[in-house]
């Protein structure tokens, strides 16, 4: 079962690159020119997706205090730890010289991600310990749920000012922490399991400090006009429709509930 884990952990990790690449490739200069309002998209998935992380932790938390505490745990301790420690430096393309960077920090997102993706191990390691076809299925979930997610970041990066193949290599290195999670869980599962709760609720407030302090400030900084306004909220609504859709699509939640019985059976054997 471990060689279908990481086969199915590299699988995941590949739509960190398959994704952004594909899209550069037929849509680049779109890209470039439009960033400022695919932020606002990206924001849109963010918020979406911090909210799902919220709710999940709220299920599966022995009660609602516990979860609000790792929630605000993780903003707090996010909005603490960056404003003590110095930015990173990135470089950036030829072409992105002459233009203005914008003040978004993405450590938060690099860092909420690294979480979110460790906490995706354990589910992914746990569904395959219930059968290959539910571990198979999660791992289409968590794909598809990832290359949004990916694309995602890859147009925050570049707006902060992150050449292509330093967003791309970041992508990838911080997508590996699902290594951590999936091969971390298959050897210690019910260890593992106990991290679940806290790793999902950090990243949860991590990424809603991400989107209601750098990346919607970001939009309204960007919103001169009346038209810019409209645009910026049209990109915003696409985002959170698009990710909805895909977790609608997910049976990322099925899994959790069919996981957890699967715990509970194994708890009665013993």
């Amino acid at each position: 079962m471990i060689i279908y884990i990481i086969l199915s952990s590299f699988a995941i990790m590949i739509a960190s690159l398959v994704g952004v690449t594909l899209l550069w490739k037929g849509a680049g200069e779109f890209v470039e020119k439009n960033l400022k309002y695919l932020v606002s998209l990206s924001a849109g998935v963010f918020i979406v997706l911090a909210f799902q992380m919220v709710s999940e932790t709220l299920e599966h938390s022995i009660g609602a205090l516990q979860s609000i505490l790792w929630i605000v745990a993780g903003a707090l301790g996010a909005y603490i730890v960056f404003k003590l420690l110095p930015t990173f430096h990135h470089h950036h393309d030829v072409r992105s010289e002459d233009q203005p960077h914008s003040q978004l920090d993405v450590r938060s997102i690099i860092v909420g991600d690294g979480i979110h993706n460790v906490a995706d191990g354990i589910l992914l390691a746990s569904s395959f310990a219930l059968s290959p076809v539910l571990g198979a299925i999660t791992t289409a979930s968590v794909f598809f749920h990832e290359i949004v997610q990916e694309i995602s970041e890859f147009f925050v990066m570049k707006q902060a000012g992150y050449s292509t193949k330093k967003a791309l290599a970041i992508n990838f290195v911080v997508s590996s922490t699902i290594l951590i999670g999936s091969v971390g869980a298959f050897l210690l599962l019910e260890q593992f399991e106990k991290l679940e709760v806290p790793l999902l609720g950090v990243s949860a407030g991590v990424f809603l400090l991400v989107v209601l302090f750098d990346l919607i400030p970001h939009s309204v900084r960007h919103s001169k006009e009346r038209v810019h306004h409209i645009v910026h909220l049209v990109c915003f609504m696409i985002g959170i429709g698009l990710m909805a859709s895909v977790i609608a699509l997910s049976p990322h939640m099925h899994d959790h509930e069919a996981h957890d019985d699967h715990l509970e059976e194994l708890h009665d054997d013993h």
